[in-house]
């Protein structure tokens, strides 16, 4: 629904341009009849005059198409040969003649338009109809529509192509947990077999291991199965699974000469919140590998802790002592194939934003910290 968001308001606000845009070039269409019916009027009225013998038809004929003027809307200043407005009429404002807005008001009739002289009367300034004001907006607006309909093109060709290829992804990482499930089946036989030897301290470590690893990539597997598919909604202890993810990679990371610990704190009691237990694993796990790999060939501290929020909700914060993020790539950090680390992949940072702000309506931030880098997952 969110990815849709943006085309179904676009194709409202098309829609309701083209509307508007109907709706204009009728009310246009009326506006040239009406000129049409006055310019017959007054060639009537002129034509009629003519014919009058009558001393007063001539007075009468100039006195009528004053007003066709005027109902048409065309301003008008007629001024005498000093520049003194004698005469005005539909001016966008009301005032005098000898107002020095009237004045000012005839250099912006003359831009619009060239004076006409007329010996004895003065010289007419006049300006545009109300009709052909309108009409110069036309241009802009098809432009603008055809601006609008090319961006709305492209955009859709991008989101078809990143969706089919999202579709590519998920349809490959299904398959490829499906054609896990044959060697890992393998693998749980042959640990059964090493596991009746356990008289052998070493060897039932060993297989005490493995059998973790195992579990652990039968839950990546089954994390594969779920690309693509909408996320579930279960109670979660965030607090238990940020423990997991904790005891998981505290067995696993250096210990020697550059020692990384992994340090986990909680709030008592339960941190329950509704959402996917398989997807919220796997953001921390990203969360948290990404601070381990920061650290690699220094060491230093990765902490977690989990606390419960005063609106019901629940944080995450992951922290670790590294070198951080600097300042200008930390609106990079969350793009698709963006990577600091040489040979990264840029996913990690993308596919947690995703699981907590797309599946689960929450939050990820990187929170400003003098040392490290810290980030926030917050749920709800």
């Amino acid at each position: 629904m969110r990815r849709s968001a943006p085309v179904v308001l676009f194709a409202a606000a098309l829609a309701v341009l083209m509307g508007w845009y109907v709706a204009y070039t009728q009310r246009i269409v009326r506006d040239l009849r009406r000129e049409a019916s006055r310019s017959g009027q007054m060639f009537a009225q002129v034509y009629a005059a003519l014919g009058d013998p009558s001393e007063d038809a001539g007075t009468a004929a100039l006195l009528d198409l004053s007003r066709h003027i005027r109902e048409m809307g065309v301003p008008v200043i007629v001024t005498d040969p000093s520049g003194q407005p004698t005469q005005a009429a539909n001016l966008p404002f009301d005032a005098p003649l000898d107002d020095p807005r009237t004045r000012a008001y005839v250099a912006v009739l003359d831009r619009q338009n060239p004076p006409v002289v007329e010996q004895g009367a003065g010289t007419v300034h006049y300006g545009n109809t109300p009709l052909v004001r309108s009409l110069r907006v036309i241009p802009a607006v098809q432009a603008g529509m055809l601006g609008l309909l090319l961006l709305a093109g492209l955009y859709g060709l991008h989101v078809r192509g990143r969706a089919e290829r999202e579709k590519v992804w998920a349809g490959m990482a299904r398959q490829s947990a499906h054609q896990l499930g044959t060697p890992l089946s393998s693998l749980s036989g042959w640990i059964e077999l090493l596991a009746e030897r356990e008289s052998d301290p070493l060897t039932a470590s060993a297989v005490s291991h493995m059998q973790a690893d195992l579990e652990r990539l039968e839950r990546v597997a089954h994390r594969f199965e779920r690309i693509g598919r909408p996320p579930r909604r279960e109670r979660v202890d965030v607090g238990e699974l940020a423990e997991r993810v904790a005891t998981y990679f505290r067995a696993r990371v250096p210990t020697l000469a550059r020692r990384v610990v992994v340090h986990s704190s909680r709030d008592p009691g339960p941190l329950v919140v509704q959402g996917d237990p398989v997807l919220l694993e796997w953001a921390l796990e990203s969360l948290v590998r990404n601070a381990i790999d920061a650290l690699a060939g220094r060491g230093g501290q990765v902490d977690i802790s989990t606390v419960a929020l005063a609106d019901a909700g629940v944080r995450v914060r992951v922290a670790d002592d590294g070198p951080g993020v600097p300042r200008e790539l930390r609106n990079q950090i969350f793009k698709a194939g963006f990577s600091t680390k040489e040979g990264g992949w840029g996913i990690g940072l993308a596919l947690t934003r995703r699981i907590v702000e797309e599946n689960h309506g929450g939050k990820l931030v990187l929170v400003p910290a003098e040392r490290g880098a810290t980030f926030d997952v917050i749920l709800s």
